[in-house]
C-alpha cells in the first residue's frame, strides 16, 4: 500500500501500473510527498501575508503539474501500454495531433464540427427583436398556450457566448423554462473587436440588461419583468437592481419585480482561484496589452481559466492527446467553452480594477453609473441565488454573501457540481446531483445556513421554477405577436452569437 496517494479525482494516478509496478509506484509516491511538502513551505513562509502565499502556492502547483511524471511518455505507464499494443500507431497518431494544434495555435480540447448552431445547438425557436451596439434581444416562441403573465429576462455573462444556457434540447434551460409556461427573453452579447474599445461597464447594465428589460416590458405590455443574471451578467444585473431602487424608490415604479443570480460574485473580497491572477503587477500588464488590442482576447482569457485547473484543463489533454494519440472528443460544453469571445478594454478593466481589486460594489455608493450611486443595500426584491458547491470560479461561500447584502427575502440554492455544470443542471431521473435550497434572508454564515439544509436529490431547476411560479403572476393566454415596435429581425440564435474570435 503507498504511503502518499493522490487526492481524490486525480486522475493522473488512475492507471493501476501506477500502484502495481514498484518503479511507478515509488515515483509517483515521490512526485506527491515533494509536491506537497514545497506548497506546505511557501503556506509556513515567516513573514509571508497569506494573499501573497496563496498566489506563491499557485504558480508553485503550476510549475509541478507542469513536470508531473503522468505528462512524460517514459515515466506514463498507460502511454507505454498504449504504444506496445498499438505497434506504435499510438505515437504516430499523437504526432498528428500535436501538428494539427501547432497549426491551430492552440490547444484544442474537443471535436467542434458537430455542433452547428441553430441546428443541434442554440436551436430553441425565438426570434431577435432588438439589436444595438452592444447585444441582440432574442424572444423565445412559447410552448404552451398558457404563460405567466410576468416574462423572464436573461442576463449571461460577455465573457462567454449566451448559449451555454440552451445547448440542445436536453441540456437548455431556456427549453426547460418554456415548458413550465414561462415567456424567456435573452441577451446576446457582441463580440467586440477593437474599435469597441471604450465599450464600459455601464454600457452593458445600461444599455445592455435595462435595454433588454424596457424591450420586453414593451412586448408583452407588462409593467414589471423577471431578471436572470450568470456570472459576470448577474454582477451587472445586481448593480442595475441597486441603480434602479434608487431611481424608483417606489416598489410599484420598479422595472423588475423580482430576481435570480446564477454563480455570482457581488462581494469580490474572496474570489477563489482567479485571485492569482489579481495583484497590481499582473493586472498592468493586462492593461498594457488591451491598450495594445483594445480588447482582451480569448484565447487570452480561456487559457487563464485553464491555469485555474491544470490537470483537468491542460495536462490530461496534452498526455491523451499526444502521449497516447486520442482524437479529442465531440462534448457540447467543451465546443460551447472554445467558441470565446473577446472582452472590451473599458469593461475588462473596470472589473478588474473597480470590482475585483478594489470590491468596490460591496461598499456603499462607491461605484456610480450616471450619476446614481450604486447601494446594494436598497435592493428589497425577492432574490433567488444559486451557487456551485465545486464552483472555483465564483465559489459558493462567496456566492452566499449576496444575502447579506440586499434587504429583501433571499432564498439559496447550492448545487453539486461546478460553475457550469451545477448551473446547467436538467432535471433527469439518472442524476447523481444533489442540492440544498432553503431561506437565506440577511444570512452572514454560509456553515449555519448549510447545517440547517436537508440535501435533496436531483436538480435544483424545479425548485427554482416553483419559486418562480409563485412570483411571475397568473397563467395567461401566450401570444407570438411581432410587436409594431420590435419587429423580428432573424430567427434566432442571430447574428452577434456567429461572430467568431
Amino acid at each position: 500500500m503507498p504511503l502518499v496517494l493522490p487526492v481524490e479525482g486525480d486522475e493522473r494516478f488512475a492507471d493501476p501500473m501506477w500502484y502495481q509496478q514498484p518503479f511507478f509506484c515509488i515515483l509517483m509516491q515521490n512526485y506527491l510527498a515533494y509536491t506537497r511538502a514545497m506548497e506546505r513551505i511557501v503556506y509556513d513562509t515567516h513573514g509571508v501575508s497569506k494573499d501573497d502565499a496563496r498566489r506563491a502556492a499557485f504558480w508553485v502547483r503550476q510549475a509541478f503539474n507542469a513536470i508531473a511524471p503522468s505528462n512524460f511518455f517514459a515515466t506514463n505507464p498507460e502511454a507505454m501500454q498504449r504504444a506496445w499494443h498499438s505497434g506504435g500507431i499510438s505515437l504516430l497518431q499523437g504526432v498528428e495531433n500535436l501538428l494539427e494544434d501547432w497549426a491551430a495555435g492552440d490547444l484544442r480540447m474537443v471535436d467542434r464540427r458537430p455542433f452547428v448552431l441553430g441546428k443541434n445547438t442554440a436551436n430553441t425557436p425565438g426570434a431577435v427583436v432588438f439589436r444595438n451596439a452592444l447585444m441582440e434581444v432574442i424572444q423565445y416562441h412559447p410552448l404552451r398556450a398558457t404563460v405567466h403573465a410576468v416574462p423572464i429576462v436573461i442576463v449571461p455573462p460577455w465573457i462567454n457566448k449566451y448559449y451555454i444556457l440552451d445547448l440542445n434540447e436536453k441540456k437548455s434551460m431556456v427549453r426547460y423554462l418554456l415548458s413550465e409556461g414561462f415567456n424567456v427573453f435573452m441577451i446576446s452579447w457582441k463580440n467586440p473587436d477593437a474599435g469597441m474599445a471604450e465599450a464600459s461597464y455601464e454600457a452593458h447594465v445600461l444599455d445592455g440588461a435595462l435595454a433588454a428589460i424596457e424591450v420586453a416590458r414593451t412586448i408583452c405590455h407588462v409593467p414589471q419583468v423577471h431578471a436572470v443574471g450568470y456570472c459576470i451578467g448577474g454582477t451587472a444585473l445586481a448593480t442595475l437592481m441597486a441603480w434602479l431602487n434608487h431611481k424608483y424608490p417606489e416598489p410599484a415604479q420598479m422595472p423588475i419585480a423580482h430576481w435570480s443570480l446564477l454563480a455570482t460574485l457581488t462581494d469580490f473580497s474572496r474570489p477563489g482561484d482567479v485571485s492569482a491572477f489579481l495583484n497590481d503587477e499582473s493586472i498592468a500588464t493586462i492593461d498594457t496589452l488591451m491598450a495594445r488590442q483594445g480588447y482582451l482576447d480569448a484565447r487570452q482569457i480561456g487559457w487563464s481559466f485553464r491555469l485555474l485547473r491544470p490537470n483537468s484543463q491542460i495536462w490530461r489533454y496534452v498526455v491523451h492527446k499526444y502521449l497516447c494519440g486520442e482524437k479529442p472528443p465531440a462534448l457540447d460544453v467543451l465546443a460551447w467553452n472554445e467558441d470565446g469571445i473577446r472582452q472590451p478594454r473599458a469593461t475588462h478593466s473596470f472589473c478588474l480594477h473597480e470590482l475585483y481589486l478594489k470590491n468596490k460594489l460591496a461598499q456603499k455608493d462607491a461605484i456610480v453609473l450616471r450619476g446614481i450611486p450604486i447601494d446594494l443595500a436598497r435592493i428589497r426584491q425577492p432574490l433567488y441565488v444559486v451557487g456551485g458547491r465545486d464552483d472555483h470560479i465564483t465559489p459558493w461561500r462567496s456566492t452566499f454573501s449576496t444575502a447579506a447584502l440586499v434587504r429583501g427575502p433571499v432564498r439559496y440554492a447550492l448545487s453539486t457540481s461546478g460553475h457550469i455544470l451545477g448551473i446547467v443542471n436538467p432535471p433527469d431521473a439518472h442524476s447523481k446531483h444533489e442540492y440544498w435550497a432553503g431561506d437565506a434572508s440577511g444570512a452572514g454564515s454560509y456553515k449555519a445556513w448549510l447545517a440547517a439544509q436537508t440535501a435533496m436529490a436531483g436538480s435544483w431547476w424545479p425548485d427554482w421554477t416553483a419559486w418562480l411560479g409563485r412570483h411571475c403572476g397568473q397563467m395567461q393566454a401566450s401570444k407570438n405577436e411581432d410587436s409594431i415596435q420590435y419587429p423580428t429581425l432573424c430567427d434566432a440564435p442571430g447574428t452577434y452569437v456567429r461572430e467568431t474570435s
